[in-house]
């Protein structure tokens, strides 16, 4: 089933990309921002098993996760782009027999995304390196922020613009994580569109997916149960935003875990507040 289903993921791709366009793949223009400040609720009651089923969690588990990130992007060049993700996170992990807390600097993200292409009829094709740098954090901890490892992730993205047929967007990327010491290396895609529903509402919609390889030390559990070590996960990503100026603006964000194995699933409420340069 796990390979079927990312046969189907893969062909999906493929053929999503002859009509897409406009988000991930773009790189900010010379001096050029995006700075992105969000505030998130995680709320799980049940996991996916082995086998993809979602369980509920031993002895009736609760897990929920608060937290306030900041996403930014500068144009170093009209070609490259410098990124960096930081997210300040509060756990609790509680089940009848036992109540864990967390809080801290999370792990940290830091890439360039290069523009290799980019053509009007084609569109736009650029690679990403990103380096996930662990938090503050312990990994010993009763409830880690996350598995306190170094990640490198190179991921290859394709965008086109729908205009003139439609206002809107297509991006789909491909990438592998190498990840250091335990967990095993995963394989990142994720397909987007998006759209201007009006001249100040726009909607957006991800298939977000991890593939793990399977070749990290089988130890599925540190007390977080979204920071297993081999996992898989799809998530559906929905948001609505509103231009309040053509710079300034707020979002609102709903993303539910859909499948998976040997991780959580739950679902991700979001509300956000972006400010970008002309």
């Amino acid at each position: 089933m796990k390979k079927q289903i990312f046969t189907f993921l893969a062909l999906t791709a493929v053929l999503a990309s002859a009509t897409t366009a406009f988000a991930g793949a773009w790189t900010a223009p010379k001096g050029g921002f995006y700075e992105k400040a969000s505030f998130n609720y995680y709320y799980a009651h049940e996991n996916f098993s082995s086998t993809g089923h979602r369980e509920g969690t031993p002895n009736n588990g609760k897990f929920t996760d608060y937290d306030i990130s900041n996403y930014f992007e500068i144009g170093l060049t009209d070609d490259l782009t410098a990124i960096n993700s930081l997210t300040y996170k509060w756990l609790e992990n509680e089940d009848n027999n036992l109540r864990s807390k967390g809080y801290g600097l999370g792990d940290v993200d830091l890439g360039l995304r290069y523009k290799l292409l980019d053509h009007d009829k084609i569109g736009i094709v650029s690679t990403q390196l990103l380096v996930k740098v662990p938090g503050t954090y312990d990994k010993n901890d009763p409830l880690p922020l996350g598995n306190g490892q170094f990640d490198t992730e190179l991921r290859l993205l394709y965008g086109r613009s729908l205009y003139p047929l439609i206002p809107g967007y297509g991006n789909v990327e491909i990438g592998y994580r190498w990840r250091a010491q335990d967990p095993s290396d995963e394989l990142r895609y994720l397909i987007e569109f998006g759209v201007d529903i009006t001249k100040n509402i726009y909607g957006r919609v991800k298939l977000d997916g991890t593939y793990s390889m399977d070749n990290g030390k089988k130890q599925d559990s540190n007390g977080n149960p979204t920071a297993t070590n081999n996992f898989d996960l799809g998530k559906l990503d929905v948001a609505f935003g509103y231009k309040i100026t053509p710079k300034f603006g707020v979002e609102i964000g709903y993303r539910p875990d859909i499948y998976g194995q040997n991780t959580a699933a739950g679902a991700n409420y979001s509300f956000a507040l972006y400010y970008t340069s002309p």
